[in-house]
């Protein structure tokens, strides 16, 4: 792999040349920024931005100016090679608040689909293809990382059914009585070869099985399948070494920057 190929491909292709990633939302191009829009339930935020020292202020006073007109809390995506170098610290000082920082990760699918991982003896996956299923992944999802799914379940259940094709969900259970206890989901843009890999969750008591590596596994099957040449992850400190060893590339690293009108106009 080239890495820095590839990171110029996946800014291209999914930053500067994004498609909306859900059902009601559009993504705009405002000067040197590039904007999804949406409902109160979708992402919401800034995907792209070619700034420099003269222009960043502006664009983030227009693009706090816009999200709070319609009343919609937002993230400015930043990425460690954006422009300038202390847009981080302006985006601060203009009242958005930093979150964990990821690693942007990139495999090719086929490498890792040939891995072959199969989950653990008695666990099967299930694919995830209306609201029953997408129920199973919110259990999941609030058992794992401790949060209050329901905005998700929403998007999730609303994209299956208007945007079909776009997402690849899957569901961990236990043979002997179906319980879930790992999911994950795939995002699949048509015409960029990137396959999104995200929200991959263990319960507690599971995990150290095996079960994020199968589904990451399975997943790159599909998106070989439907040919999406490259995997891409937002990798958290827990999954990165783990993604490593299975052979993707860390290309850089993205900070979400989170701007909540309530909490900085009170």
């Amino acid at each position: 792999m080239d890495p820095e190929g590839v990171r110029e491909l996946f800014d291209r292709r999914m930053r500067r040349e994004a498609s909306p990633d859900g059902p009601g939302c559009r993504v705009e191009r405002v000067g040197d920024v590039v904007r999804q829009t949406g409902p109160p339930d979708a992402w919401n935020g800034v995907l792209w931005s070619g700034l420099t020292a003269a222009t960043a202020d502006a664009a983030i006073a227009e693009q706090i100016a816009h999200f709070t007109a319609l009343g919609r809390e937002f993230e400015w995506k930043l990425y460690a090679h954006d422009a300038p170098r202390d847009l981080g610290d302006r985006l601060r000082a203009a009242g958005f608040t930093a979150g964990p920082r990821e690693a942007l990760m990139v495999a090719g699918s086929e490498r890792i689909a040939a891995l072959g991982t199969a989950p653990p003896d008695g666990v099967e996956l299930v694919p995830v293809t209306d609201a029953a299923g997408v129920e199973l992944m919110g259990e999941v999802h609030d058992r794992a990382f401790g949060t209050d799914g329901t905005a998700l379940r929403r998007r999730l259940v609303r994209q299956l059914a208007e945007r079909p094709g776009t997402l690849v969900a899957v569901v961990a259970v236990t043979v002997a009585d179906g319980r879930p206890v790992s999911s994950a989901r795939m995002e699949l843009v048509p015409g960029t070869g990137f396959a999104g890999l995200w929200g991959g969750g263990t319960v507690p008591g599971w995990r150290g099985r095996g079960l994020y590596r199968s589904l990451v596994a399975h997943r790159a099957r599909v998106a070989a399948d439907l040919g999406f040449r490259r995997l891409q992850v937002d990798a958290s400190d827990d999954s990165r070494p783990i993604l490593a060893r299975l052979g993707f590339t860390e290309l850089s690293t993205t900070t979400p920057y989170d701007y909540r009108p309530d909490a900085t106009t009170g």
